[in-house]
């Protein structure tokens, strides 16, 4: 019999957090590793702006040591609406935003807030931790597998079939695992879905969407970013926004994010996290508040910022691209946002000597172990175990090092026969 909760006996641990510690003992005993694994930044590479350091440190000195307001500081609430004023074209009272420390406290009341017991959550794989959420809120799982046609997006058709009845709709877009946008017209059918089904329900309990745009300022090339309060002014009354620091300024250990959403959402969310305590610090949420403001310095680090990353995204695409042309059975989807690239290693049932690499499984870490290549599989992600596909994340890669990995993991692929 249980000695635990039922929730603890049947949840599912990381995948991602199972690579990881395999990568870490390998690094810690001298092995060299290209890990590009980690949603994360290496600070020496991709630094947070100096102006933010300097602001962080001051709080401190000026004795921000004490507990924050539970929906966040007033400053900060201000100059995050302000923020979304300016960059996205949408309003926002203060008392329709929340801050906490990142954005998984907030993703997590804001399922609890709205998912009951076998309410219905539609989520899109490949996808980050949304089916995660689901298990511990005891939703039911709605899943739309995304498919490479469409770059790993969902569709408003996928999303149809699903809609009656659903509580919940996870969207995210830059998309975490796969570095890719939601269309313009994909967005709008996506919201009047959404809108249409909840004049259906009259009274009666709403359709929310969580919409997480973590990387929304992360676009290259000319990708645009799309939000669906800005596209259908309706959608407002059902869409609790997921946002903050971490990926816009390398800022993933300052643990600063926002929601912004319907006011009584809002409120039943701080309510939760009132229980839960997961506030940003505030002296961290005073230095937020003073650099959204600085709009010059803001401007200026995210061109260098942006800069460094496509560059990265755009060499190792075109190195997939290199490979594939040599005759390897790779792919790559052209990057468009974010801080990853979409990958297709499609190895599997190949042989190394005498030992096949049956499954995904085996080639993931054969990749590990003979190109020293560390990449995230989709079906971490809720894809198919059978997905030849990966996340490659950039935060950590040196430019310097690209080659000597291209040339490590082409003599691993040559070697399969």
């Amino acid at each position: 019999m249980s000695q635990l909760s039922q929730l603890a006996e049947t949840l599912i641990g990381s995948e991602i957090v199972r690579l990881g510690n395999e990568i870490n003992t390998r690094i810690s005993k001298g092995e060299k590793i290209y890990n590009y694994t980690i949603g994360d930044f290496d600070p020496k590479i991709f630094p947070i702006p100096q102006e933010l350091e300097d602001g962080i440190i001051d709080a401190y000195r000026n004795k921000y040591t004490n507990y924050p307001p539970g929906d966040g500081v007033l400053e900060l609430r201000m100059a995050v609406a302000d923020f979304y004023k300016d960059h996205l074209g949408v309003s926002y009272e203060t008392n329709e935003v929340l801050i906490a420390s990142g954005g998984r406290p907030l993703i997590y009341s804001m399922f609890r807030s709205i998912v009951n017991k076998g309410d219905k959550v539609i989520y899109a794989v490949p996808s980050w931790n949304n089916n995660h959420y689901v298990h511990m809120n005891e939703g039911e799982h709605c899943v739309v597998e995304a498919t490479p046609e469409n770059h790993f997006m969902p569709t408003a058709e996928d999303i149809a079939p699903h809609i009656a009845g659903a509580a919940l709709l996870c969207l995210c877009t830059p998309q975490n695992p796969t570095g890719t946008t939601l269309k313009k017209d994909t967005l709008e059918k996506i919201c009047d879905l959404v809108i249409e089904e909840n004049k259906k329900r009259g009274d009666g309990k709403k359709l929310y969407l969580m919409f997480d745009q973590m990387y929304f300022t992360l676009t290259y090339g000319d990708t645009v970013h799309h939000n669906p309060v800005a596209l259908r002014p309706e959608m407002k009354a059902y869409t609790i926004f997921i946002d903050g620091l971490s990926k816009s300024f390398a800022a993933t250990g300052v643990r600063v994010g926002w929601s912004l959403g319907p006011a009584h959402v809002i409120a039943k969310m701080k309510a939760l996290l009132s229980h839960i305590g997961a506030w940003a610090p505030m002296a961290e949420q005073k230095a937020v508040a003073a650099y959204l403001q600085d709009k010059e310095a803001f401007k200026t680090y995210l061109t260098s910022f942006k800069a460094g990353l496509e560059e990265r995204l755009q060499t190792i695409y075109k190195g997939f691209l290199s490979l594939k042309e040599k005759g390897y059975n790779v792919d790559a989807v052209a990057p468009q946002a974010a801080i990853y690239l979409t990958i297709k290693i499609d190895v599997a049932g190949k042989k190394d000597g005498d030992f096949v690499l049956a499954t995904q499984s085996d080639v993931t870490n054969y990749l590990l172990t003979e190109a020293k290549l560390a990449i995230v599989p989709f079906y971490a992600f809720g894809a198919d175990k059978k997905s030849p596909w990966y996340r490659l994340s950039v935060g950590t890669a040196r430019l310097e090092e690209i080659p000597q990995m291209f040339a490590q993991l082409e003599a691993a692929l040559a070697k399969l026969g």
